[in-house]
């Protein structure tokens, strides 16, 4: 029997980190937040041949910079010494790049393994890789791996029941000595010879003369001002050293693969396909078709989940009148079936559209297009403070804001994340145009193309200001870089990883979904919850008709205040709430039914026509299009960035934004009207 171990999986994006981590731990998984970070958090069990396991997953960087907080994160916790073993992950199809973790890992003196992932794509480039060999040259155990094929892991087994290697450094130092000279012999010679920590001095040279501030302070205060002076005067000299550092570090990858890797050149020439899918003419309309479609498949695999949760409000009027039958108080009864019931209907929809998406697009992500997606919007994204992996989100939210939500995951930092999520919820969703569509015909009939041609003007406007703003406080000058990736090769997806991982994904989204949809819900229930059901005795009318000589500023009455604030529940409960205001029936009602059966569309135009002038329509249409996505988005907000504080802040940037920009229409559509 062997003793309990903490392994770290440490790896670059897209080296099969996550199917790893989501294979070895299954349910039992615990996701949260580093300490004083915003940074998420993975960690997990499993246990094997009598020992537990404890898996933590370290974000996916390039290397072991420190310019973003996910590096900072991966790299403080290695010196920590937590882990008893790291476990590299390499992608086997294109070593000379994924080996550059290998390379900047290399000088830390905690025992590691190299698991060369994705074999099976390597096969099918003709490559051939002897394992045994970088293990000699390396010093620590190599495997052959595939990280999706769940059925041949005992090799992987028992490379993490032994003690792992202290990779061999000595041949970067040596080209460190060669390429930079003087400079290499008057910084080390000030260095402790044994390193600081468990940073040797060679890894310790290359971070110093990359500029990295957390190694600066490091040595300084290990070494004194004095001494440290001296390596002062060298990094400051030479201003190409992070460009030189990482010429040794590839350098160092070459002779180490030179002789262990042999490859059918044939089989890295690009498709014909891949000529259109990353050409300049061709290539975002082929990436917004197979985005399209992606959708459309999404939807087709999310309905059948999204029906069942759609009927489950039926279920409350039996349920409903069964408790009372058994004497329950009728306060208790609304609130279990109106509210909280109506919670869980609305996260078991949502979830839906999580797992739909989450499989369509991680299908895309699996045979390699995403990649290319992201190239070919890199220039368009740069505009906006991002890079091209961020045009994922944005194009989804046209479907759904849920999934541009979720489409954040291929972002490299977590400003990238919050800022990306943050300018995706410009993007109407499915549900929006359907509002909109009929309130812009009931008052302006075909004027109603004029009025949608407005909404995607101000929509332009409304991006680029939000860019400004979000972004000037979130991106850092790291996070502003321009896209630097390797396009991966076409292959096959591994059907089951991706149900598994899809799967696992939905049901965290659910557990953390569930809570802050429950709460929304059942504070909406107390607001609007009246004995005889008529809303005139309600909390929200009260309080509606009492703030309508503010909102009427906005153009908004209180009932289309009402319904402006309950979109923030679902879009397409808008015209049920402003149905049941006008009618004088259950709020909450309306929205849990909206999810069965939409409004009567004329009924409601009828009674908007009769109710409001142009001006307020206007100004009701451009509130409701630019108020912030539904709750279920918003939850998926805070499940992806793990911050509720900056969910906060954007949902009440965009608050304060459509009130402003329906107060500014208003006022305009009064001098024509």
């Amino acid at each position: 029997m062997g003793r309990d171990k903490t392994i770290a999986l440490l790896g670059q994006p897209n080296s099969g980190k996550s199917t790893l981590y989501n294979t070895l731990t299954g349910s039992h998984q615990h996701v949260g937040n580093w300490p004083g970070k915003t940074v998420e958090q993975s960690l997990g069990t499993f246990k094997y041949n009598g020992s537990t396991y404890t898996v933590v997953d370290l974000p996916g960087t390039y290397s072991l910079a420190a310019n973003s907080q996910e590096e900072i994160v991966t790299r403080d916790y290695i010196a920590g010494g937590e882990a008893d073993l790291v476990v590299i992950m390499a992608d086997a199809s294109q070593l000379e790049r994924s080996m550059f973790m290998l390379a900047d890992y290399a000088g830390i003196s905690i025992p590691a393994v190299l698991v060369l992932n994705m074999m099976d794509v390597a096969d099918a480039q003709g490559k051939t890789i002897d394992a045994e060999a970088i293990g000699r040259q390396t010093g620590i155990p190599v495997i052959p791996f595939i990280a999706a094929d769940r059925k041949n892991y005992e090799p992987f087994y028992k490379l993490i029941e032994g003690e792992g290697g202290i990779v061999n450094d000595e041949g970067l130092a040596a080209l460190y000595a060669k390429n930079f000279g003087d400079s290499w012999t008057n910084i080390t010679s000030v260095l402790p010879s044994e390193g600081i920590s468990v940073f040797s001095r060679a890894w310790l040279f290359a971070k110093l003369m990359e500029k990295d501030p957390e190694v600066q302070k490091l040595v300084e205060q290990t070494v004194g001002a004095d001494a440290y002076t001296v390596i002062r005067k060298e990094t400051d000299a030479e201003e190409s050293g992070a460009s030189l550092t990482g010429n040794c570090k590839f350098t160092w990858i070459d002779k180490l693969i030179e002789g262990s890797v042999a490859a059918d050149k044939k089989a890295d020439m690009l498709s014909k396909f891949d000529r259109i899918a990353i050409s300049k003419r061709w290539g975002k309309w082929v990436a917004a078709g197979v985005i399209i479609l992606g959708l459309i498949a999404a939807m087709i695999i999310a309905s059948p989940i999204m029906g069942g949760g759609g009927y489950l409000p039926a279920l409350a009027i039996p349920a409903s009148e069964w408790l009372l039958g058994l004497g329950v108080a009728p306060a208790l009864v609304s609130l279990l079936c109106d509210g909280i019931w109506t919670a869980f209907s609305f996260t078991v929809m949502m979830c839906g559209f999580v797992f739909g998406t989450s499989f369509v697009f991680g299908l895309v992500e699996e045979v390699g297009y995403m990649a290319r997606i992201s190239y070919v919007f890199d220039g368009t994204m740069r505009k906006l403070g991002l890079h091209g992996k961020a045009v994922m989100p944005f194009l989804v939210s046209f479907g759904c804001n849920i999934a541009g939500a979720t489409g954040v995951r291929v972002l490299d930092t977590w400003s990238q994340r919050m800022t990306a999520i943050a300018m995706s919820w410009v993007v109407p969703c499915g549900s929006t145009w359907g509002v909109v569509g009929l309130v812009s015909m009931v008052f302006f009939g075909p004027g109603a193309l004029l009025v949608i041609i407005a909404l995607f003007a101000v929509s332009v406007l409304h991006l680029r200001i939000t860019a400004r703003v979000v972004g000037r406080r979130l991106l850092t000058d790291a996070d502003r870089t321009g896209l630097i990736m390797e396009l991966p090769p076409y292959h096959k997806p591994r059907w089951g990883a991706l149900i598994r991982v899809s799967l696992n994904k939905t049901w965290q989204t659910f557990k953390r979904a569930i809570r802050v949809v429950t709460v929304a819900m059942v504070i909406l229930w107390a607001l609007s919850y009246t004995k005889s059901g008529d809303i005139d005795g309600s909390i929200i009318y009260r309080f509606g008709t009492a703030i309508e000589p503010v909102t009427l500023f906005f153009g908004l009455r209180w009932e289309t205040f009402i319904a402006w604030l309950a979109s923030m529940f679902g879009k397409e409960g808008a015209l049920g709430v402003m149905a049941a205001i006008f009618s004088n029936t259950g709020v909450l009602t309306a929205i849990s039914h909206s999810s069965i059966q939409s409004a009567d569309s004329s009924a409601v135009g009828a009674m908007l026509g009769a109710a409001l002038s142009k001006p307020e329509a206007l100004a009701f249409i451009f509130a409701f299009y630019f108020n912030i996505p539904c709750i279920m988005a918003l939850s998926a907000t805070v499940h992806e960035t793990r911050s509720l504080k900056w969910t906060m802040i954007v949902a009440a940037y965009y608050l304060a934004m459509s009130l402003l920009i329906a107060g500014v229409v208003y006022h305009l559509a009064l001098l024509i009207w």
